[in-house]
Formats: structure tokens, sequence, C-alpha cells
């Protein structure tokens, strides 16, 4: 078993801090870029009202004189400047000891400090016409405060508002995420011996609802899988054994009762079992290799019809069936030509065993491909065993005994390997009354 990775936090925890920091630097950004915004538009407003001051100050001493200034609070301020001396000729309270403001060019900052302690003043100066340069300016102290008391506001609440959304997505996630840990739990108390347990599917039809179904899908084909090897394995125990124990029984005869068993009849004895053990071993080999994925072809031209002749000589060679190869058309195919001489000597040793007197083959091209047919006139197979009769060890009657040779694995071995092909094969009703394997290939 794995060992598993320790250490890192888990997703709820970086989802958590991913959205998290996501919010905070939006907040951040977006309370500092308001906090810019705000002070520009108020000190917009202050140095617009300076700007008017500044106009009507100037157009009250053009019309009235400098004595018509008014006095004003200490929140604004303005001073009167001649334009030849640059002198200060008037000024308010709070603009009285400063000295000018301006130089005689009407060039003044946009900021003035008149006392080192208070808060500075937005100025305004109005150069045009007359002979006075009017200064006015207003305190930035009301500004200031509602700067600074909308800072602390951000300061505050950005974290504040950060720590609410971590809380929400830690517990929304977390509720998200508890049927995948309870299906995590689940799927943990599974053994290898006992697949049969299914987690809990929630009835929603979201990615986690979607993740619980595919996994009792994977949970169902591994269940199946392990029923059939371990059915393959039970089979294949017992077919081992048999010809394992006439071997024995053979040889202990043989032994205790020398007169009884002859040399030759213990060699034929060992040889046909051996051939069975073989057959039997090459045909499970083929049968793993093909479950494993690794029933490796090596592609080329293969003309069936060569194959089927050679199989009917075969069996004509062997007796006891008649052959009729009439429906033999030439028909070439892509494939591997060991495979699928498997393929043709598998069904023809079929056939022969279960046709009465009479065993047909015929091959034709179709749509790229081939299609080659194997019937006998035997007793034929039921339309509800047709699919079943492809499975391992497999037999349907007593005409499979083993004694005519055969081990229920010969069909099976055909369907995986024409698969392997991109073919298909399947068993229908024979104008005979017998079996009638159709195999498909493509080109």
């Amino acid at each position: 078993m794995a060992e598993r990775p320790r250490g890192g936090p888990g997703i709820r925890v970086r989802i958590t801090a991913v959205a998290a920091s996501v919010v905070l630097l939006a907040l951040a950004l977006g309370a500092v870029g308001f906090w810019f915004t705000l002070r520009g538009a108020l000190y917009g407003q202050l140095d617009s009202a300076a700007q008017q001051d500044a106009a009507a100050f100037a157009e009250q001493v053009d019309a009235s004189g400098p004595e018509s200034l008014p006095d004003i609070d200490d929140d604004r301020f303005w001073q009167l400047i001649d334009r030849d001396s640059g002198a200060v000729v008037a000024a308010s309270d709070a603009a009285e000891d400063v000295g000018a403001l301006a130089d005689r060019e009407g060039s003044a900052p946009s900021l003035i400090r008149l006392d080192p302690g208070d808060p500075p003043f937005v100025a305004a100066v109005e150069r045009e016409g007359g002979d006075w340069i009017v200064v006015a300016g207003r305190s930035t102290e009301e500004v200031d405060v509602t700067l600074t008391t909308v800072g602390v506001l951000l300061a505050v609440s950005v974290p504040v508002v950060t720590a609410i959304v971590a809380l929400t997505t830690w517990f929304a996630v977390g509720r998200s995420l508890a049927p995948v840990e309870r299906m995590r739990r689940q799927v943990e108390t599974l053994s290898a011996s006992d697949l049969s347990a299914r987690v809990d599917e929630p009835a929603t039809n979201d990615e986690i609802g979607r993740l619980a179904h595919t996994m009792n899908g994977m949970l169902s084909r591994l269940d199946e899988s392990q029923v059939a090897q371990r059915r393959f394995v039970s089979d294949a125990s017992h077919e081992l054994k048999s010809p394992l124990a006439s071997l024995r029984q053979f040889a202990e005869v043989a032994r205790a009762h020398p007169d009884r068993i002859s040399a030759a009849e213990l060699s034929d004895a060992v040889l046909d079992e051996g051939g069975r053990l073989e057959r039997l071993v090459q045909g499970m080999l083929v049968l793993t290799r093909a479950d494993e994925g690794g029933l490796a072809l090596h592609p080329g031209d293969v003309d069936l019809d060569d194959i089927l002749l050679a199989e009917a000589a075969r069996l004509r060679a062997l007796g006891g069936v008649t052959v009729d190869v009439r429906g033999v058309q030439p028909a070439r195919v892509r494939g591997d030509a060991a495979l699928l001489r498997q393929v043709v000597r598998n069904l023809a040793d079929n056939a022969a065993r279960h046709a009465r007197s009479d065993v047909v083959f015929t091959a034709e091209p179709a749509g790229g491909g081939a299609v080659l047919t194997v019937e006998d006139d035997g007793a034929g197979v039921a339309a509800s065993e047709r699919s079943r009769i492809f499975e391992r060890f497999v037999r349907l009657d007593d005409a499979r005994a083993r004694d005519a040779g055969g081990s229920g694995l010969g069909l099976a071995i055909v369907r995986e390997i024409v698969r392997a092909h991109g073919g298909d094969v399947r068993v229908d009703a024979g104008r005979s009354g017998g079996a009638l394997f159709v195999v498909t290939l493509p080109g």
C-alpha cells in the first residue's frame, strides 16, 4: 500500500485562504482607491470655494476699495497685495502676520500653512485687473477630519469583511465537501475481499452527486471483475485438476500393476492429457493477456479463405464429419494471422464436436472487411444461452463433456481475439437447426 503523503493544508483550508486573500486584496485596493478619490473630490471642492472667494473679494475691492473687505472666521482667510510693490495692503486676521502669500506675478502655493501647528489652507489667487492681487484660502481641517474618519472605517471594515468572507467560505466548503469525506470513510472501510458495498449518492445532480455515481460504477466494475477473476481461478483449478488426476491415476496403476497398462498405453495417456493441459494453459494465457490489454497483434494481410480451406482439410483428415467449403470466397483482412488461425481452429473444433455429420464453412468480403461463418448440424444453441456461450468455462449440455475435448475456453478465446481486431462474433440458428457462428472482421 502506498504511503499517504504527509503535510500540506487540505482543500478546505486552501480554498478559504485563496478566497480570503482575493477578497482582502480587492477590498484593500478598492479602499485605497476610494480614499484617494474622496480626497481629490474634497480638496477639489475646497479649491473651487477658494477660487470663488478670491474672485468675489477682487470684485468687492474694485467696486468699494480695500476697506470693504469683510472680517471672516479662522477657517478662511484673504490677503490683498499691491501689484507694484508686492506689499500686503490688507488681510484678514488669520493672514495678517505671515507676509505676502503671493508674489507680484500672482503666483502662490496651492497649499499654504499659516501656522506650523494648524492644518494648511487651500489657496487661490485672483490676479486679473486693477492694482491688486487677492489671495483667498479655505482651511482643510474639516476635510482632513473626514478623510481620517473614512480611513479608520476602511481600515477596520476591510479585515472584518475579509474575516466574514473567510468564515462563510470555510463553512460553505466544509458543507460541500462533507459528502466527499463521507464517501472517503465509506471507501476506506472496503477491503479487497468484499467490494459489494457502495457509497451514498446525494440526491443532487451536481459534481459531488456525479462523483458518487461514478465511484459506485467503478466499484461495481471492480466487484464484477473480482467475481469473474475468482470464478476464472476456480474453474481453471478444476479444469487443471482433471488431467492431473488422470495422469496420476495412470501412473499409480502402471506402477502398482505393470501387467495391466503397457508402456504404449501409458505413453498415449500422458501425451493426451499433456496435450490437453497444454491447450488449457495456452488458452488461459491468451485470456489473461486479453484481460490485461496485452493481447499484442502483429498485423498483416491475411487471406481468410486460405485459413478456412486449411482447416477444412484438417477436419477431413481427422474424419468423422464432412466439410462443405463451397461458400468460401476470396476474403482478405488486416490482422494477426496466427490469432485469426486460432479463431478458425477453435470454431472448427467446436463445430466438429457438436455436428452430427456436416460442417459448413463460408467466407465473403463485406464493407471493406470480411464475414466468415462456421455452421454445424448439431443440436444448436438456445436463444437464451447465445450470449452466455462465450463466457469462460461454460458448458451448456452434456455434449460438452470433458472427454469430448472441450475445456470451455475455446469460444471465450474467439471472442477476445475478434474484439482485439475490432470485430464481432455471435451465434445464431443454422439452416439445419445447428449452431451458426458469424464472425465479422473490419478491413
